[in-house]
């Protein structure tokens, strides 16, 4: 598996992905409305082809991994990528690599913690904000939970994932 910046087809290629796995290209956390193709991107590629994508944005010494996705399930993308972008936060002298998920998320939640990141915040009701910025953002998510906090997990560059 090698991780690496994307080229201009590769990137045209994860947003085909999203477009087709997710139906947006939008996304929120804490109160802010992303546009995660204007941001850096780390592409897992595996056999010639993109098997994950992970988006970032940086702000106040701190990387937000915005978009995390692994499109071929268990070729180890999505670790793969959270530990490149871990790595880069480290090699930047960033604070901290942190994401948001939501609270009826709970496989990312799993996913997430097995890596190493660790819960650093819940932040109840914030998708009653999120909806205001992106009203497609349904009431029920997985398994019939109400989507209603967003999550906070974070890598400290002093833990490993």
């Amino acid at each position: 598996m090698e991780v690496r910046a994307p080229n201009e087809d590769e990137r045209r290629q994860a947003r085909a992905l999203w477009l087709e796995r997710w139906g947006f290209s939008r996304v929120v956390s804490r109160g802010r409305l992303h546009e995660p193709m204007g941001y850096p991107m780390l592409v897992a590629i595996a056999e010639g082809r993109i098997a994950g994508a992970l988006t970032y944005d940086i702000r106040n010494d701190e990387m937000e991994a915005v978009t995390v996705d692994a499109f071929v399930e268990g070729a180890g993308a999505g670790r793969a990528l959270i530990e490149a972008a871990a790595a880069e936060a480290r090699g930047r002298g960033y604070r901290r690599l942190w994401l948001i998920a939501t609270n009826d998320n709970t496989p990312a939640l799993r996913f997430y913690q097995r890596c190493g990141m660790r819960l650093a915040a819940l932040h109840r009701d914030e998708l009653e904000r999120s909806r205001k910025l992106k009203p497609e953002i349904p009431e029920l998510g997985l398994d019939g939970i109400p989507i209603r906090d967003e999550l906070e997990l974070e890598l400290r560059p002093s833990e490993s994932p």
